[in-house]
């Protein structure tokens, strides 16, 4: 049941130089996906932003597709798109929870991306969230992305002296010691 709760959206942000967006999609659903993509499409043109595209095979890939991405290519932010929808088995669960965590931990590594993997328990529901005259996940993601971009440009370069400094990384990724870093 769509809920009529009315949520706060903040304003577009405003970029002085250009920013460059990446779109990674799943397009397994292809109708939503494209219903997603078209909200983030309009979202980043409203913002004077460009969004390039590409698409893997599932969920699963979206994480890893960006963290190449990040590592290889010249893009400000990211935007996650694709549709998980409940089936028979657990694979739903895997599926949600590692693609998601996969992303919040890229986040976490300074990488800008607005998460619009759906995930829902029919294509009824993934139809109202991906319209983008409904209520226009991909849109959102894109405008999360955007956001992410603005604060780090805003910080960028502005590490005082309370700071945590490069030696004293405040997110350690699995297999970091303290001081010492496996190869």
């Amino acid at each position: 049941m769509a809920s009529h709760t009315q949520h706060h959206q903040l304003d577009l942000p405003r970029f002085d130089a250009p920013v460059r967006l990446l779109a990674v999609i799943a397009p397994y659903y292809k109708d939503i996906a494209e219903g997603l993509l078209a909200g983030a499409r309009a979202v980043a043109e409203g913002a004077g932003a460009s969004l390039d595209v590409v698409e893997v095979p599932g969920a699963l890939e979206i994480p890893t597709a960006v963290g190449i991405a990040a590592r290889k290519a010249n893009y400000d932010g990211f935007v996650a798109l694709g549709c998980v929808i409940r089936g028979e088995t657990t694979h739903y669960d895997t599926v949600c929870n590692d693609s998601s965590r996969a992303l919040t931990l890229l986040g976490l590594q300074g990488i800008c991306i607005g998460n619009g993997i759906l995930t829902v328990e029919n294509a009824g529901q993934a139809e109202v969230r991906a319209d983008p005259q409904g209520q226009n996940k991909g849109g959102g993601a894109a405008a999360a992305a955007l956001h992410l971009v603005a604060l780090t440009r805003k910080w960028a370069g502005r590490r005082g002296p309370d700071s945590l400094g490069e030696n004293h990384d405040l997110i350690r990724l699995a297999g970091q010691l303290e001081g010492q870093d496996r190869a």
